[in-house]
């Protein structure tokens, strides 16, 4: 490792998305800014008996998979979560300048990408092999992809990762988690450059216990478009989804030395539990906590609510909405007549789980780049409750051309932690 940098700015240099409606930025982009939704009917689910028979899954090909992996790795593989967190890391790296497979190790790139499971068909697969006392024929790459680690070791062979290597979990605060893991990971100069990001598999076995919750919308089966409905009245529960989302984040130093192109800047977050304290519990977020991360954020990022342009929220299409919109007003001092730009993602790709907070930060960043707000479809019936903050042009049903300067994201999971971090257009 170099000499070590203190307290530097940290920028993104790199991209990468797998999501249900476009993978790569380009068709990402596309399909943000043209309200394209990822949300298809699912036989499979309707055929198991689900309640909620649609859901969001990456249409990856072939193509995809053989830039990623070698055929031997892909012998009796059947991790989903693996391969879309390694086909967004490579489009990271690719889109940073950076050139995958390199001989010499780098001791100054690390990886924290994170994961709510792994390989749960291929855990499936070996459980019935096990139980048919047929374990010689499990193969030799169960483990690697079954670990909840397998995803980042994958990625750190690929690039050359010789810094710290490791998968962090959250639940669906996981990719907004591991971004913040990576930018004070090179704040405190221990890393000139870090890839981080998150992902999620798909299919019953993952998503059967949210269905069982019936926290799940099981109302627009035959309209799966219009499923995913943050923000709106007639909301029926959250759309399961999948994908992944990679980042590489360098100190400004690092990356102004080699040329890099520069995306956006880190100004800054927080992550925080509620502690399932105060009306937190293991589903559902504490309220003083939630708007302590937003605030939080804001100090660290050194910035005034009134400053943010943008808010991208979590927003699952549930009951929680409303509040989450009263706790962005009253964490940021605005209201009504100056709210900023309010929406969900998830309304275009349902509600990805460990890969959620990832895939949003995408959508987030390439609208600071490009100049954009993406529309939060299947919201025209606003919730009267948010409609007491939010003024109804402040959630756009179509895109918008509009600089923004500074957007701030957060993601609040499962066992009551949150995370919120901030960006900003780079400015040199």
């Amino acid at each position: 490792m170099g000499e070590r940098i203190s307290n530097s700015r940290v920028v993104i240099s790199g991209m990468g998305v797998v999501a249900p409606n476009g993978i790569g930025l380009s068709d990402f982009e596309k399909a943000l800014r043209n309200g394209i939704s990822g949300i298809e009917f699912i036989p499979r689910l309707a055929a198991l008996n689900f309640g909620c028979q649609v859901g969001g899954i990456p249409p990856i090909t072939q193509e995809h998979i053989d830039a990623c992996f070698s055929p031997l790795q892909l012998r009796n593989f059947n991790s989903d979560g693996i391969i879309y967190g390694m086909i967004a890391a490579h489009e990271a790296w690719r889109n940073a300048g950076l050139e995958p497979e390199a001989e010499s190790l780098d001791p100054d790139t690390g990886v924290i990408f994170g994961t709510g499971t792994s390989g749960i068909e291929k855990l499936n697969e070996s459980i019935k092999l096990v139980d048919a006392q047929k374990v010689r024929r499990l193969g030799s790459n169960v483990v690697i992809q079954t670990m909840a680690s397998g995803v980042s070791a994958f990625i750190a062979g690929h690039i050359a990762a010789g810094n710290q290597v490791s998968t962090n979990s959250s639940a669906c605060t996981t990719g907004t988690e591991a971004l913040l893991m990576g930018y004070r990971h090179i704040k405190a100069g221990y890393a000139k450059r870090m890839l981080v990001g998150a992902t999620c598999e798909h299919g019953p076995y993952l998503w059967g216990g949210f269905d069982a919750m019936r926290v799940t919308n099981y109302r627009h089966n035959d309209k799966p478009e219009q499923a995913s409905r943050p923000l709106s009245e007639t909301a029926g529960g959250l759309v399961p989804g999948a994908g992944a989302g990679a980042f590489v984040l360098e100190s400004l130093e690092a990356a102004l030395e080699r040329g890099a192109p520069i995306i956006a800047e880190v100004l800054g977050g927080q992550i925080n539990s509620g502690g399932q304290r105060g009306g937190g519990t293991l589903t559902a977020p504490n309220p003083e906590a939630v708007k302590s991360c937003i605030k939080d954020s804001l100090v660290m990022s050194g910035i005034e609510g009134a400053q943010i342009d943008l808010i991208n929220g979590h927003l699952t299409a549930t009951v929680k909405d409303p509040d989450e919109v009263a706790a962005w007003a009253a964490a940021l001092g605005r209201d009504k007549s100056n709210f900023p730009y309010l929406q969900a993602t998830k309304s275009l790709v349902g509600h990805c789980l460990s890969g959620s907070g990832a895939v949003e930060l995408v959508a987030t960043t390439l609208q600071l780049q490009r100049g954009f707000v993406h529309p939060s479809i299947n919201s025209e019936d606003l919730h009267p409750q948010i409609a007491k903050w939010v003024p109804r042009e402040k959630i756009p049903q179509q895109a918008i051309d509009v600089q923004l300067d500074r957007a701030i994201k957060a993601s609040f999971g499962f066992g009551d932690v949150n995370a919120c971090v901030v960006l900003r257009r780079y400015n040199s």
